[in-house]
């Protein structure tokens, strides 16, 4: 065998000879510089003077066909910080697209789902050679029946710059299929309606949707949720039927409560149209007999402060995932004749140890999501009681997740395995005899990849206040660890979405250079139970941050990298944790990638017409009360910047951004630029394609995934060359 240290010095002698050609006349490319109006914004006798606010453009004027003054000079400005960056890293440019290249080439280019079954036909998609987009196909459940196509994603996205496909929901009696369709990259769909016997469209059309339809049984009636047109808040549910005009539908609920957003689905049995409103700490849930889409919704439990539940139904009881008496959730069941919560009896009580975070009902078996020890865990139990265990799992991090499971009467769970060596794999899982077995498992093309040439690790640095956080890492075998090795640490913390220890496929492209790559599992996050969450919000929001530098300093006092060698990264609520951790603590971080990030904190929670305000008030809280107004402003980072030495940031948006408008990173980079006393890198890339999910195309989306990684490299040769 060769020695991988070896090779893994020659890897980066190699790319940076031929292609890197390293460079530092960055500095004397000429930077752009922001025009500056100062706007003043006062609010409980504090006034913040913010000189770009003037980059926000309305939705009418990105969306009109002549450009007015403003917007002609957001253009212009925006074109200036894209031209900066193509010329900054052009140098880098072979590198990118070698990554590019490298990260396409590992996937498999005619790759199909496993099948799944539902209704008496088989559903999965598959890619064609090549292409960017794909086929969603159906056979019957029948020998020899032949493949449908109900829809082709390469020929319908021709034409498109962003083409992004919905949910697809089929009629009870499998003949019409409802789906949505996004061409700007807002999150606004317009719904669509197929006769798969026939292949023809059918004349209806549903516009500003969230995508999604809930059929009623007598095939024509569905139910769909509208979004404001301002604020983008999904805001009220309509009836349509088919062959009538939108026009026409009739609205069945308003939520009316702007910290609210509401949706509407089918339970799992097929029984009722199910209606849910919530916010962060609330939830109310109403249910309609689907044989009845005429009928009157009722309300299952009304809303209460910090009451969460959602229902599932089966036979004669909702069952319910619940926060009642219970911060880690438990599982209580209710009639359907009696739903309040005095009705409500435990199924599954609560454990301060042990997050319920979902559930699978089958006719014999109860599946049960839970997070244990900080990782997801599957458990399954038998409703006589006679059996309860878990599926056992090796890795020290991984992830585990039921997937598609539509049938209630079987003995087989689905479900989903990965971890930081293990590509994404599907299994069966007899619930009887304990066995399995494995029906897919991510192809990773190329000679070189074995999951046996990577080593995963689970270690724990200590917070600021003695709390223990867990690090999930993983390096190729060879990589020795030291004051001179590059690691990459990555975190999200918000919302209680876990960082989940997954694989990827692009990562290797970093493993395989000699990179660390590491995830801080931070409060604010969901891992080690609802606690973690709490304790990373509101008023604790800086547990988060100061979390993320802890794991930074720990990782390089235990030798695993060092400053000059150490890389964060985040995205959107992650990216708002990059810009705080880079004025807190700058230099700790050789660089640092800042994805879509929310970084003008204060602005926007206090203008409600900005999508996502209203209902993020229990997670940020409100800045019209002074409490919160005063602890926002001390962390936010684009109110906190500073004249001081910035590490090295590359910063991402999307014009058509809908969660994280263009315009805070757009600031950002402007004041950063105005403030900064270094000379280290500062570029933006805006995507004038694209929203807060990047590019739709299935090969597309790396371009930027290649970016990040050249910028890192880059930075690292830099690092190497003294340069």
């Amino acid at each position: 065998m060769k020695n991988i240290s070896y090779a893994i010095v020659v890897l980066f002698v190699v790319f940076s000879c031929k292609e890197n050609e390293m460079s530092n006349d960055y500095t004397s490319i000429d930077v752009p510089v922001a025009e500056k109006t100062p706007k003043a914004l006062t609010a409980h006798g504090d006034t913040r003077v913010d000189d770009y606010f003037w980059m926000r453009l309305t939705d009418e004027q990105k969306n009109a066909e002549t450009p007015d003054k403003q917007t002609q000079k957001v253009l212009s400005y925006l074109g200036d910080e894209n031209s900066y960056k193509k010329e900054v890293l052009k140098h880098t440019e072979d590198l990118q697209e070698n990554l590019y290249n490298e990260i396409v080439g590992r996937i498999k280019k005619d790759d199909q789902s496993v099948p799944y079954n539902d209704n008496g036909y088989s559903y999965y998609t598959r890619f064609e050679d090549g292409m960017d987009y794909a086929l969603y196909c159906r056979k019957k459940l029948e020998e020899g029946s032949k493949e449908e196509i109900i829809l082709n994603g390469p020929a319908m996205a021709e034409g498109y710059s962003y083409y992004g496909i919905a949910s697809r929901s089929i009629s009870q009696n499998n003949n019409i299929m409802a789906f949505g369709i996004d061409t700007v990259s807002r999150r606004r769909y317009n719904i669509y309606f197929k006769d798969l016997n026939s292949g023809k469209m059918l004349s209806d059309q549903l516009n500003n949707t969230t995508g999604s339809v809930a059929w009623a049984n007598d095939n024509k009636t569905v139910f769909y949720t509208s979004k404001d047109p301002v604020t983008l808040r999904a805001n009220k549910i309509y009836r349509h039927v088919l062959g009538t005009k939108q026009s026409a539908d009739e609205l069945i609920f308003e939520e009316v409560d702007d910290t609210f957003s509401c949706f509407v689905y089918k339970s799992r049995s097929d029984a009722y149209i199910m209606i849910g409103s919530s916010q962060t700490l609330s939830t109310e849930y109403q249910y309609l007999d689907a044989n009845n889409p005429y009928g009157k919704f009722k309300i299952i439990q009304p809303r209460e402060k910090n009451l969460e539940y959602s229902a599932d139904h089966y036979k004669d009881h909702f069952y319910i995932r619940t926060n009642l008496d219970a911060s880690n959730f438990k599982l209580v069941k209710t009639p359907v004749t009696a739903t309040e919560k005095n009705n409500w009896t435990d199924v599954i009580p609560h454990r301060k140890d042990i997050l319920l975070q979902s559930f699978v009902l089958f006719s014999n078996h109860l599946v049960l999501q839970e997070r244990v020890n900080g990782l997801r865990a599957i458990r399954v139990k038998t409703w006589d009681g006679k059996d309860d265990h878990y599926i056992e799992f090796s890795d020290p991090a991984y992830v585990s997740y039921p997937t598609t499971n539509l049938d209630f009467d079987t003995h087989i769970l689905r479900y989903g395995y990965t971890s930081l060596t293990t590509p994404g794999s599907t299994f069966d899982y007899d619930m009887n005899t304990k066995t399995q077995v494995l029906l897919k498992e991510q192809d990773v093309l190329g000679e070189d990849f074995s999951k046996d040439n990577y080593i995963s690790e689970r270690i724990y640095a200590t917070a600021k206040d003695g709390v223990k956080i867990p690090i999930s890492l993983v390096y190729k075998k060879g990589t020795v660890k030291s004051a001179d090795t590059p690691l990459l640490l990555y975190s999200y913390g918000s919302y209680g979405s876990s960082s989940e220890p997954f694989f990827s496929t692009d990562r290797l492209s970093l493993l395989d250079r000699g990179f660390i790559y590491a995830m801080a599992h931070i409060r604010g996050g969901q891992e080690m139970g609802r606690h973690w969450y709490e304790d990373g919000k509101l008023l604790k929001k800086k547990n988060t941050f100061t979390d993320f530098i802890a794991a930074g300093e720990y990782l390089v006092n235990e030798n695993y990298t060092s400053s000059d060698h150490l890389y964060a990264m985040g995205g959107s609520a992650g990216g708002l944790l990059m810009g705080a951790v880079v004025n807190m603590k700058p230099d700790l971080w050789n660089g640092v990638v800042a994805a879509v990030p929310f970084v003008d904190v204060v602005s926007t929670m206090m203008d409600e017409t900005i999508p996502l305000t209203t209902f993020e008030f229990d997670e940020w809280g409100n800045p019209k009360d002074k409490e919160y107004y005063d602890y926002m402003k001390s962390y936010s980072p684009y109110d906190n910047v500073e004249a001081k030495d910035y590490p090295n940031i590359l910063i991402t948006t999307g014009y058509w951004d809908s969660q994280v408008q263009y315009w805070e990173p757009a600031k950002w980079t402007a004041k950063l630029r105005e403030y900064k006393t270094d000379n280290n890198m500062l570029v933006l890339d805006c995507d004038m394609e694209t929203g807060h999910g990047g590019a739709s195309g299935r090969f597309d989306r790396y371009k930027r995934t290649a970016l990040y990684y050249a910028f890192l490299l880059n930075l690292e040769e830099m690092k190497k060359f003294k340069l």
